[in-house]
């Protein structure tokens, strides 16, 4: 089968690979880019919780947090594992999710997300917010062909929806199906295991 990939680059290796492996014939052709939006230290002493919602935010809390860290939630396998570990990773990888399995109550938490990520946790739960990066949706004009595409992101099924309507694809998750399915993409599998390998088992389903 033929996949293409749509990682950031440099985020793309684990995922071809694991593909490559099991005889599949894949193309890395990156949707988004990621622009970190800055280096200054954040501190997160203080706080009983921080939330990260993406792997690409626990790599930059992980760059500039200092202070005493408390207790991690994150949305995700993989945006734990960005971090190095969490508290506390819901059944269900969205804020709604995470927000059914905080303990009540949580005390001053942190919101650590991207530009214009979903507000609904920070707002039920009066948290402060640090945005950490901003996500480009990219408009190449030559999507390769192919079986399936695989989606990481909301933002990824936004841009391949701009070339391409009617693409099969494999989404990371409930919110990426949830948006690839508003833009009119065929959400044919959706990774129960919200990762690289969560993405390569979906495929090995079809």
């Amino acid at each position: 089968m033929r996949i293409v990939v749509t990682r950031p680059l440099g985020q793309e290796e684990d995922l071809v690979t694991r593909l490559e492996q099991v005889g599949h014939e894949v193309v890395h052709h990156p949707l988004i880019a990621i622009e970190s939006l800055g280096d200054d230290p954040i501190d997160v002493s203080g706080y009983d919780w921080v939330v990260l919602t993406s792997a690409n935010g626990a790599r930059e809390l992980r760059r500039r947090a200092i202070g005493a860290m408390p207790r991690v939630a994150a949305i995700g396998v993989a945006t734990a594992e960005a971090f190095g570990g969490a508290d506390l990773v819901p059944a269900v990888s969205t804020q709604e999710g995470l927000l059914a399995e905080l303990p009540r109550p949580c005390g001053r938490v942190l919101f650590a997300a991207g530009a214009g990520a979903r507000m609904l946790l920070p707002e039920a739960l009066e948290a402060d917010v640090v945005t950490l990066y901003r996500t480009h949706e990219l408009r190449p004009s030559d999507l390769p062909a192919a079986d399936l595409y695989l989606l990481a992101s909301p933002s990824a099924a936004r841009a391949l929806a701009v070339r391409h309507s009617a693409a099969r694809v494999v989404s990371i998750g409930p919110e990426t199906s949830r948006v690839a399915r508003e833009v009119g993409l065929d959400v044919v599998a959706e990774a129960t295991d919200h990762s690289n390998a969560g993405l390569a088992a979906a495929v090995a389903w079809l």
